[in-house]
């Protein structure tokens, strides 16, 4: 990999598993005991709560090594797991991050972003103004531009997820992953594909970006309305998950919210976890069959993240009432 908008390949996500190495925290994978041959990676145990983490550590090691890191450092225009973990990877690597929100940013998310390090601009009112800022930043400073998901460094990094459940479960049949831009996917894939590993792709029913370029053959705009949104609202997936998706042994599968809501209810209930919808979006794929197990089939789901507010699961209903 040479540039910024190339294809990536498994020999890309070894490359990152050695610059990451000694960074990220290696996933804990554990057995679930409701799904017979199923278990899940604890990847939302992950620095800054997400895998992004392992794709902004990559995407700034890689640029640091290579000498074309700049003196401005790195800006992005992200509020959500992209920000924090690009500002978590520039500060452990003493590098200047910036980080442009819109104005109607929560401030918890403002006031995290400033405790990494990262210099924080509030503009406009939608996300699309925030990333404007962010190229017109980058042109005028000459910081280098992150993304949050359409990135061969970002993409490659993600893909040491993979890596690592392989090395953990060298018999793995299949893979779950929640798809929203594409970055994870297309990593884990690359990956997966090289181990002989088939890909489930899970979208919610209505934020469907890669079933839709899918179907289309190239990316295309959807519109996004799903309580996983946050986590999962690209209007447009990556060229390289499209691309992906057809290299791949890969199964795209849809969930409706409802069914994403029940397995992170679930999750907490049964385990006391507390994830993203995001995350539950992967599990519920298996949970409600959307993705039948076969008999003796070997499947590991991933839960991405735990960027969330866990109020909302502690009820009357599953809070302990003594002892």
């Amino acid at each position: 990999m040479t540039g910024d908008h190339e294809t990536i390949d498994h020999a890309d996500v070894r490359a990152a598993t050695g610059r990451t190495a000694g960074h990220t925290r290696p996933v804990t994978v554990a057995p679930d005991d409701i799904v017979e041959g199923l278990h899940l990676a604890y990847e939302f145990t992950q620095h800054t709560g997400s895998f992004k983490a392992r794709g902004a550590i990559n995407f700034t090691t890689a640029h640091l090594a290579a000498g074309t890191m700049p003196s401005a450092g790195v800006v992005i225009a992200s509020g959500g797991n992209a920000g924090l973990a690009c500002a978590w990877a520039a500060d452990r690597c003493s590098v200047p991050a910036t980080v442009f929100l819109p104005e109607t940013a929560p401030e918890v998310k403002v006031a995290r972003l400033r405790s990494l390090g990262a210099t924080v601009h509030l503009v406009g009112k939608e996300y699309a103004e925030a990333f404007e800022a962010s190229r017109d930043f980058a042109a005028r400073t000459g910081a280098l531009l992150s993304h949050a998901y359409d990135n061969p460094y970002i993409a490659a990094g993600a893909g040491t997820l993979m890596e690592e459940i392989h090395a953990a479960l060298p018999e793995l049949d299949t893979v779950v992953v929640a798809v929203g831009g594409g970055g994870l996917f297309s990593g884990v894939a690359a990956a997966a594909h090289a181990h002989g590993v088939r890909v489930v792709a899970v979208e919610p029913e209505n934020s469907r970006a890669l079933h839709a370029a899918i179907a289309a053959g190239h990316p295309v705009d959807v519109t996004v309305d799903s309580v996983a949104a946050d986590s999962l609202g690209a209007r447009q997936v990556s060229r390289e998950a499209v691309r992906w998706a057809g290299l791949a042994d890969c199964v795209p599968v849809l969930v409706p919210d409802e069914e994403i809501v029940a397995a992170r209810r679930l999750l907490w209930d049964d385990r006391r976890l507390a994830v993203e919808h995001a995350a539950a979006t992967a599990y519920a794929a298996v949970r409600t069959g959307a993705y039948p197990v076969g008999d003796g089939e070997r499947v590991c789901v991933v839960l991405c993240g735990a960027n969330t507010d866990p109020g909302d699961l502690v009820t009357r209903a599953s809070a302990p009432t003594g002892g």
